[in-house]
């Protein structure tokens, strides 16, 4: 075990660099490869997936929930395997900044974490729900409940900076664990929720608090790069 975390670490370590060198994904400490984990767990981990599965599948039986949450597995697998390569090849063909993705992912995290902070405060709602099929696997859950928006933009963003293939290669298996986190967490969904339901709901307030500011770090970071590297300096013609 020792072993394998050496070489995770020393994999990740250069993508860190990458990152802090380029101004890309800037903390007030000097990035690594768990914080690097830490960022793709809170953006793609199953802690915002536990009860909004458990609720919608509260009536269906065990057999139901297992195939409903093996087929969002894979096609969470497949999306951000396909949305990771696509914005990568995109970045390239549009001479798209990282910094600028990373604006964009911010501005999205930042929005998205907003209203489910905010939405605690809004009545709850009795409009009927439509009934639960496999169709759902998809949309919404493997996109955009586990694949978020901003989780593909910091995995395109993190694929762009990888120095070498071998550390492209161990960030997609470190995405890949994080999903199979998410499996692991749909499948055991109903016991974790009926035993931790008060932690889950107190787990829940803490990560969108967390991901509100980490959006406004993002975007702050990705203006405070931009402007170091002259973006918004005028060109002397």
């Amino acid at each position: 075990m020792k072993r394998l975390a050496a070489i995770i670490a020393a994999t990740l370590v250069p993508v860190a660099a990458a990152a802090q060198s380029t101004g890309v994904l800037t903390t007030r400490r000097p990035l690594t490869w768990g914080m690097i984990f830490a960022l793709l767990f809170l953006m793609l981990g199953p802690i915002k997936l536990l009860g909004p599965f458990a609720a919608a599948t509260k009536d269906c039986d065990s057999i139901f929930r297992r195939r409903l949450a093996t087929r969002a597995f894979l096609f969470s697998l497949a999306a951000v395997t396909i949305a990771a390569g696509l914005g990568k090849q995109m970045l390239d063909n549009f001479a798209i900044p990282v910094l600028v993705l990373q604006i964009a992912a911010g501005m999205i995290l930042f929005l998205v974490a907003l209203q489910a902070v905010m939405q605690q405060y809004k009545p709850a709602s009795s409009e009927p729900t439509e009934p639960i099929t496999l169709a759902l696997a998809f949309s919404p859950l493997a996109f955009p409940t586990i694949v978020t928006p901003y989780g593909i933009a910091a995995v395109t963003i993190l694929i762009s900076l990888s120095p070498t293939t071998e550390a492209s290669l161990m960030l997609t298996g470190v995405v890949y664990f994080i999903l199979f986190l998410d499996w692991l967490a749909m499948l055991a969904a109903h016991t974790i929720v009926r035993w931790s339901g008060p932690l889950l709901l107190l787990l829940g307030v803490i990560l969108g608090v967390n991901q509100v500011a980490l959006g406004l770090q993002l975007m702050l970071g990705g203006i405070e790069g931009l402007i170091a590297q002259g973006a918004f300096t005028p060109s002397a013609n």
